[in-house]
């Protein structure tokens, strides 16, 4: 069960195995009207 004060980190990744994987970090406060990000990078993908 979440409680306001946790913290904690949300970490989705996508992996092709023997060759790479990306992973992206977020943490995450509980709060007592939801959550706050506490990491505030854009996720756009930026292909070049």
């Amino acid at each position: 069960m979440l409680e306001e004060g946790m913290v904690f980190s949300i970490e989705p990744g996508a992996y092709l195995p023997g060759r790479f994987g990306i992973r992206i970090e977020d943490i995450v406060a509980v709060t007592a009207t939801g959550c706050r990000l506490l990491t505030g990078f854009d996720h756009e993908l930026i292909v070049r």
